[in-house]
């Protein structure tokens, strides 16, 4: 009968892992990252489940006369602030899965 002691124990860990994945994302929510683009033209916030939380303009380095520009910069920004985030939470997620030495790519 070890090997339904094994598996109770294997259950066990797999249901404790998954309340640990439940908080980090939780966490995930709270913590922030900061992009900018244009020498701080456009600075944009998003948090770490890859959420824009916030895009401030700095209208003194903006030229009403090229929103194209305005545009590239705030596609540019957003696109840097969700790498960032991506980032942190896959890092999060190595601390939690490097103890066990288990490696879930795409979980966040």
């Amino acid at each position: 009968m070890r090997g339904f002691g094994d598996m109770q124990e294997l259950m066990k860990k797999a249901k404790q892992m998954q309340e640990e994945f439940i908080k980090l994302q939780e966490e995930l929510k709270q913590k922030t990252v900061e992009s900018s683009a244009g020498g701080g033209a456009v600075t944009v916030v998003a948090n770490g489940a890859k959420q824009i939380i916030s895009i401030k303009i700095n209208k003194e380095f903006i030229d009403v006369n090229d929103i194209e520009m305005l545009q590239d910069l705030i596609v540019a920004a957003v696109n840097e602030a969700l790498n960032r985030a991506q980032e942190m939470a896959e890092e999060e997620t190595k601390k939690l899965t490097g103890s066990i030495g288990i490696n879930l790519p795409g979980m966040f």
